[in-house]
């Protein structure tokens, strides 16, 4: 073994001194920098306990009044006027499109990926939401599916068909990535983000401090990710209810794109009721942007009460 001298220990010592508070002064610029993002109309950072989350905007989607989604069953006046009585336009129902990221330490975890282009110039904003919250998509560590309809999971990949997300693995319930699988529609998507995915079982937890809730319906393996960090919670709740008038002052009409509208009725009347009950702080991925509320029990039906 070689011994160093005592000057050239001295000067290892000096070396180290000098680098110590650069190299520490660079957890704190992180710090701040992450901070630094402002709310705007397409990224709304906040937090869940310790963990810094942020609302990002993908798109919006207008859907008429001619009971085909919204009100199956009833007719265009009657959903007319449980919109009029809130103050909303009646002839159509804004649905905003918005995925969820949280950060936890090493981890970045993004919740559904947006429309990608399968809507057109309508979405597929969620990049530059991304850029404007100073997050890289490469290290984006994971991306938690709720379930497989065209806004939630389009924006996978790229228009060339490429993984947006290429260091992320891919999370969704064995349910839904069966019935993915089995939509011939979707045979390109699933071609690409195979090798990526990793199914899980109800009540998995999926990433540190996020669990896994099947709530079936909407899709067969549609899902809910509770979000937990020092004492708090939130509920990402996916479809569950897609407009913030409509769905919850009835939530027992027969919604367009349930798979099964039976189920799907049932489970958002329970969802609802259990959410008004506990005051549970929620994120609705079609609310108006962004999306962050609770839920409260009105004369009819619930009403939505937005995190001011």
């Amino acid at each position: 073994m070689k011994l160093l001298n005592t000057g050239a220990v001295a000067a290892l010592m000096l070396a180290a001194a000098a680098c110590t508070p650069a190299e520490n002064a660079k957890r704190p610029e992180a710090k701040a920098e992450a901070a630094a993002v402002v709310a705007s109309d397409a990224v709304h950072p906040f937090k869940v306990g310790s963990l810094q989350a942020y609302a990002l905007l993908d798109g919006d989607n207008l859907v008429p009044n001619d009971n085909s989604v919204f009100g199956v069953g009833q007719t265009p006046e009657a959903v007319a006027a449980v919109l009029a009585a809130a103050g909303q336009p009646t002839d159509g129902l804004a649905l905003s499109i918005h995925p969820l990221l949280v950060k936890d330490g090493d981890r970045t975890v993004l919740i559904d990926a947006g429309a990608g282009a399968a809507f057109g110039d309508k979405a597929g904003k969620l990049g530059s939401s991304l850029a404007e919250a100073g997050i890289d998509p490469a290290t984006i560590t994971d991306v938690l599916i709720s379930h497989g309809h065209p806004d939630h999971v389009s924006g996978l990949v790229t228009a060339d068909g490429a993984l947006t997300y290429p260091n992320a693995t891919i999370r969704m319930s064995e349910a839904e990535w069966a019935s993915l699988q089995a939509n011939t529609d979707m045979a390109v998507l699933v071609q690409a983000i195979a090798p990526k995915v990793q199914a899980f079982a109800p009540g998995a937890v999926v990433a540190p401090g996020i669990t896994a809730i099947a709530l079936a319906g909407h899709t067969p393996g549609h899902t809910l990710y509770e979000i937990a960090s020092d004492g708090q919670k939130l509920l990402y709740a996916g479809d569950t209810a897609h407009h913030f008038v409509v769905s919850l002052a009835h939530p027992e009409w027969a919604m367009g794109y349930d798979g099964d509208k039976a189920a799907g009725a049932a489970q958002r009347q329970a969802e609802l009721a259990a959410l008004a009950a506990s005051g549970e702080r929620v994120y609705f991925h079609h609310f108006p942007f962004p999306g962050i509320g609770r839920v409260q029990k009105a004369a009819e039906g619930y009403i939505w009460v937005p995190e001011s």
